[in-house]
């Protein structure tokens, strides 16, 4: 159960690195593009993920808060990054790595460690 319960862990933080990465690309292509509001949600999701990554990584109790806020502002990147999606392939790829940190998180939601 427990190795189940790590690599679970290890999926997210990963999960949450690779939309930080998206994400910094995206924003990058955004301020070129002109598309300032998209790269403002990006820098939104770095920070949340970022903070996500490391709550899980030391076990906080409370890294179950972290992935419900951070699922739902990936969400809402995603969203924001699918209305250029057929323009720009950073905002594709921002959002597919977005969507799936969204859906890891949710894994964790709600989760406690006391």
């Amino acid at each position: 159960m427990l190795d189940r319960e790590k690599q679970n862990r290890e999926n997210c933080i990963a999960a949450c690195a690779a939309a930080i990465a998206a994400c910094q690309a995206c924003a990058a292509g955004d301020i070129r593009a002109g598309t300032s509001l998209c790269a403002l949600i990006n820098l939104d999701c770095i920070d949340i993920c970022t903070a996500t990554m490391n709550a899980m990584a030391r076990g906080s109790e409370h890294h179950g808060d972290f992935c419900t806020v951070c699922a739902h502002i990936c969400r809402a990147c995603a969203t924001a990054c699918a209305a250029h999606a057929q323009v720009h392939e950073h905002c594709a790829v921002c959002m597919r790595a977005c969507e799936h940190c969204a859906s890891e998180c949710m894994k964790h939601a709600k989760e406690r460690h006391l």
